[in-house]
């Protein structure tokens, strides 16, 4: 399996969230009204905004890390297999010309090549293996950090400022761009993001 594709889609498959919260209403009704007409009016003051994924991704500095992180993650991988294939196909090349130059004294001797270029794929297999589900590993947890990141700023943001629902642009056929708060959402993110480096 290519980690490409896991880190290709990975930060846009963590942003599949929608945030909703109830708003308190500033009026209060003082009769009665039929149930339809209650909610029409609801509806009618819904306050909606809208933050376009692929933008905020592109400029949440977090996001950009995080994607160069899974970026590194992945040719690390690419590296390791690589490295593996070299050194198997080096030593099957070497079994190979000795026996056709008849280098292998004894039918033994040549068994015991056969068993370490086996042995030795059956390592890098069980090492890459291993390597994989790690990278994916830290994938998964890059994509929950991004996710939370920004799904907790969005619940206090939206309080704030009074709105009752932000959705995803992807998720509307069609919202007006005056209604789009991304530009002012990832300059908050980025202002309160303050990258911390891992140790090697």
């Amino acid at each position: 399996m290519k980690l490409s594709k896991i880190t290709k889609y990975a930060l846009c498959a963590a942003l599949v969230v929608m945030f909703a919260s109830c708003a308190q209403n500033e009026k209060t009704e003082t009769n009665a009204k039929p149930a339809t007409s209650e909610k029409a009016e609801a509806s009618d003051l819904m306050n909606i905004r809208y933050i376009d994924e692929d933008s905020l991704l592109s400029k949440y500095n977090l996001a950009k890390d995080l994607s160069e992180s899974n970026l590194k993650l992945s040719n690390q991988y690419d590296a390791a297999q690589q490295q593996r294939a070299t050194e198997i196909n080096k030593f099957a090349s070497e079994v190979q010309r000795k026996y056709k130059n008849n280098g292998y004294l004894t039918e033994e001797s040549f068994n015991v090549d056969q068993q370490k270029l086996n042995k030795m794929q059956a390592d890098a297999q069980n090492y890459l293996g291993r390597l994989q589900r790690d990278i994916e590993n830290q994938v998964v947890q890059n994509n929950i950090q991004l996710n939370d990141s920004v799904n907790n700023f969005l619940k206090v943001y939206a309080k704030q400022k009074g709105f009752d629902m932000i959705l995803r642009k992807s998720a509307a056929f069609y919202i007006n761009d005056k209604f789009d708060v991304t530009a002012e959402v990832v300059e908050a993110l980025n202002k309160r993001y303050t990258k911390v480096e891992k140790s090697k």
